[in-house]
């Protein structure tokens, strides 16, 4: 008997997933409701013709420090990391940055009196970076494989970024650089757990840096699909699964979608206390995303900022705090945090000759529909007088327009769901990937680690797919 899975939903943890199953000898099908594959992981000509925008994430931390993308040898398929000189700019209101290099050798000239502090916590994670990134990037298990170590990223991790940075760091400036960061958790900074996207993604920075795919973030997507067509599966785009009883001749069917996408799809196959867990699951806050089309680079105060691929505009410490609290009661920051990125700074294939795109969100709340354009421009401004007249053209994403372009993203949500301490444990339920169908399985970011470009939430919703299959032909047999 053919043994046939299939995947719906085409993002980068539906390719991964689908990669898994190949790799253990199914047949495999992968439906994507949107004409090209990749889901946030995608780059389209959003301005105008030849100038090339990453729809989603933009720098990728996590995509090249994935333990399932660095077993697929990726670069054989054509992607290819650029990194810029210094991996993160944070501009401040006195003409000057604070500029974070991947060497953590490096950081005495940028981070002065911190320097030390900041090599004592991000130096344990960054070293062991292949130890630690296997165990946060996993489901969070009973007893970790490195418990040391784990224990001592928790003492930080769980703490509050706004007082792990006034405890760590003596510098207002290191302080914000490292606000900067945390704030990509989606979480206020005064909230409990806030600092772990701080320590995480730092250690990143300086384990396997934030670099850029030549091209965009299609190319990852690309070498996804050259991997799996080594495997003789195609994806077939512009299949949306409307019901999983469509799809009832697979033994099994892992679902990239969100929870309540799930819910709609496979409601009859569900148990009904398994549905409601489904209802409940929360969504995270949204963006607000602009793409540009330039003819110069931005025109920075702080001249170095043109060193990095991303630039984090907000500001102190006390700013980033009040943004990321904003946002987190319901309401829209007059400063608001904005990550940036400057891809054509490094990799001028993106835009015609002598011009350039930058790519920039602020975190709303979710569903928002205030219009944060005026607001978004301010900071940026603040930090580059004359950025406005380099605009050849502009896409304004909405929470809205992002959901229309990508199910996944409801209301803007880029993250899959609540970030927060216990929604972050239970991704979405105590079940993670499995559901109460047994042939249905959820691989989306809504499942642990979460959000990111990473393929490990595919990766596990697979693995665990494959061994309760074993058993289950073992029981039969």
């Amino acid at each position: 008997m053919t043994r046939r899975a299939c995947v719906v939903g085409a993002g980068p943890n539906g390719l991964s997933a689908a990669i898994v199953l190949a790799q253990a000898g199914w047949k495999v099908d992968v439906f994507e409701a949107e004409p090209q594959p990749g889901g946030a992981a995608r780059t389209l000509e959003l301005t105008l013709p030849g100038f090339h925008h990453d729809f989603g994430s933009a720098v990728h931390p996590m995509a090249v420090g994935s333990p399932f993308f660095s077993s697929l040898d990726l670069q054989k398929y054509g992607l290819e990391w650029i990194h810029s000189p210094a991996a993160v700019a944070h501009p401040l209101d006195d003409g000057t940055a604070v500029m974070l290099e991947r060497d953590l050798g490096l950081a005495d000239a940028s981070l002065g009196e911190d320097a030390h502090a900041w090599r004592r916590l991000m130096g344990p994670f960054a070293e062991r970076w292949a130890e630690f990134s296997r165990e946060v990037l996993r489901p969070i298990p009973l007893i970790p494989t490195h418990p040391l170590l784990m224990a001592r990223f928790g003492l930080k991790a769980f703490l509050p970024a706004n007082k792990l940075a006034r405890a760590q760091f003596k510098s207002e400036r290191v302080r914000a650089l490292f606000a900067g960061i945390a704030a990509h958790s989606f979480l206020s900074l005064k909230e409990p757990f806030s600092s772990a996207s701080g320590v995480l993604l730092g250690a990143a920075l300086h384990a396997v840096g934030w670099p850029i795919p030549r091209g965009g973030a299609n190319s990852i997507t690309r070498a996804l699909c050259a991997c799996l067509a080594e495997y003789g599966v195609r994806v077939s785009t512009g299949r949306r699964i409307e019901k999983l009883a469509d799809v009832s001749d697979y033994q099994i069917v892992l679902c990239d979608v969100t929870p309540g996408q799930l819910l709609q799809m496979a409601n009859q196959e569900l148990s009904e206390r398994y549905r409601s867990k489904l209802a409940q699951f929360p969504r995270g806050p949204g963006v607000f995303k602009v793409d540009y089309a330039m003819n110069a680079p931005i025109p920075w105060k702080a001249v170095e900022c043109a060193r990095a691929a991303t630039v984090h505009v907000g500001g102190t410490l006390e700013e980033i705090v009040v943004s990321e609290e904003k946002m987190r009661m319901g309401e829209h920051a007059e400063r608001p945090f904005v990550l940036l990125a400057q891809p054509t700074l490094f990799d001028s294939s993106r835009a015609p000759e002598g011009k350039h795109i930058a790519w920039a969100y602020c975190h709303v709340p979710n569903g928002s529909t205030f219009d944060m354009l005026s607001r978004l421009e301010n900071q940026i401004e603040r930090f580059a007088p004359g950025f406005r007249d380099c605009i050849l053209a502009r896409t304004v994403l909405s929470p809205a327009g992002l959901e229309s372009m990508d199910a996944n993203l409801v209301g803007g949500d880029i993250s899959g769901g609540a970030m927060d301490m216990w929604h972050f444990m239970l991704r979405p339920t105590w079940r993670s990937y499995a559901t109460s169908a047994r042939r249905i399985y959820l691989c989306s970011s809504s499942t642990p680690p979460g959000g990111g470009v990473h393929g490990m939430c595919g990766y596990y919703a697979a693995k665990l797919a494959l061994s309760r299959r074993n058993i289950d032909h073992a029981n039969n047999s």
